[in-house]
């Protein structure tokens, strides 16, 4: 699994952070950070929630 982040459309909600924290982060200029790129296993679950979940459809997943 990997992440992908469509930057342009992306407006830095810090949904996908709730979600799971030690894969997304935001930082203080509203810029969305991927600190896990291609998460382990045990996180796949939670990822692919924070992904659907994103209020914008900014993120998506390469399987």
């Amino acid at each position: 699994m990997k992440i992908k982040v469509d930057y342009l459309v992306c407006e830095a909600n810090a949904v996908c952070m709730g979600l799971a924290p030690e894969v997304f982060d935001v930082d203080d200029d509203d810029q969305l950070h991927v600190l896990l790129p291609e998460p382990p296993p045990e996180m796949h679950d939670r990822v692919r929630h924070a992904v659907r979940s994103c209020p914008k459809a900014a993120l998506s997943l390469e399987e």
